[in-house]
């Protein structure tokens, strides 16, 4: 099931309707600057919020999909506004999620994958969190995160993988799969990762808690993991992994260096640490860059050292750190000049191209769909053709 959301000049054309907008710059400021965030509830109920909220999602697709009460977005249109507004404010009193509907969509390997839909009026609610929560986190979030955030897509993870390649030379990658990413979650970190990055209000963390652990219809109450299909289980999802980009960038990027050099920005805006990162490389630490799309990332290393180390102190970190178990069959080390590595619909390698003006080989990035995807743009074309 496809959830569309309203495109970012959409969205920010609904914020500034309802004269919110300036709210959501002060929230991310202030996230920069390290604020701590203890009354977000007062901010969450607010008409402006509320309204917004439901105009943001009343064009989604997902909108017209009915929870386990059978209702839509049909019916949150009856409702006049000030209705609407104080039953909302009403239910966020004393918040109690309704049963969430269970839906088992098939995946391209003949498994298939849970989802989790809540009802029209939970997810409308689970929105007006988001909408306040989005920009605390935003200031938050490493740069090389590309999933389900603003202005950010899977074409942005694909161009920073090819950089890593064909610009910096990083030839060895490191492939993991975390096994049942979003049935594994564990709330508790969630909840103490989002204190941890300034969110303060006690009310609302105990909102979240109960949303996590809402009834899934026909199944019970689960201890733990996000269930995808939830308007903020994505925003979730982004937390528990933003403590990995930024312990893998602290492995190489953001570590100091003896000498603070000053970095020129160039012509794109992106800082030129070519200075800083030639002093790292003198001290034989291991170079490394995360990639990382909602739960599918990647490591790129310039050795197949590196790489080794790399992978065995990711897989004890998301373990002991997070709880979280790999793949064994799905997670490898993958040599760029001689395999495909696979990612986000896309299998991408390094093949030689003439030489460099020093002399040395010049490699460039060979990328083609990968297998599965085409074939399941095959299985649509079919469909399509046999519906004709």
């Amino acid at each position: 099931m496809t959830r569309a959301k309203p495109t970012k000049r959409s969205a920010l054309r609904n914020a500034e309707y309802y004269d919110f907008q300036n709210v959501l710059d002060k929230l991310y400021a202030d996230s920069e600057k390290g604020c701590q965030f203890k009354n977000l509830t007062e901010l969450i109920c607010s008409p402006e919020n509320i309204l917004l909220a439901f105009r943001n999602i009343k064009k989604n697709s997902g909108s017209k999909t009915a929870g386990v009460d059978k209702k839509t977005i049909t019916h949150l249109q009856q409702w006049e506004n000030e209705q609407l507004i104080a039953y909302i404010q009403k239910r966020l009193s004393n918040y109690i999620p309704q049963p969430v509907r269970r839906v088992e969509i098939p995946k391209g390997n003949g498994k298939t994958r849970p989802l989790g839909i809540p009802t029209i009026m939970d997810r409308l609610i689970q929105q007006c969190i988001r909408q306040v929560l989005e920009p605390i986190c935003e200031a938050k979030f490493f740069k090389r995160s590309n999933g389900f955030r603003p202005n950010r897509s899977a074409e942005h993870a694909i161009s920073q993988s090819y950089k890593c390649i064909q610009g910096q030379n990083l030839h060895f990658v490191v492939d993991i799969d975390i096994k049942g990413f979003f049935d594994n979650v564990s709330h508790g970190k969630l909840l103490k990762q989002m204190w941890s990055i300034g969110i303060r209000d006690k009310k609302l963390l105990s909102i979240i808690s109960a949303m996590l652990k809402a009834e899934v219809a026909g199944i019970g109450f689960p201890e733990k993991g996000t269930p995808q299909g939830g308007i903020i289980s994505p925003l979730l999802s982004n937390i528990v992994l933003n403590e990995l980009d930024w312990w893998v960038a602290s492995q190489w990027e953001t570590l100091p260096t003896r000498v603070a050099y000053k970095c020129r920005v160039l012509k794109n805006g992106t800082l030129d640490k070519s200075n800083v990162y030639a002093e790292l490389r003198n001290t034989g630490l291991k170079e490394c860059y995360i990639v990382r799309y909602a739960d599918d990332f990647k490591i790129f290393c310039r050795y197949r050292s590196d790489a080794q180390k790399i992978f065995i102190a990711v897989k004890g970190w998301l373990h002991d750190r997070l709880g979280l178990e790999i793949s064994p069959e799905k997670s490898k080390i993958v040599n760029l000049k001689r395999q495909y590595s696979e990612f986000l619909g896309f299998k991408m390698k390094a093949v030689k191209k003439g030489k460099k003006s020093n002399g040395k080989t010049k490699y460039v990035v060979k990328s083609h769909i990968s297998d599965k995807a085409k074939e399941k743009i095959k299985q649509k074309a079919v469909s399509a053709v046999n519906e004709l």
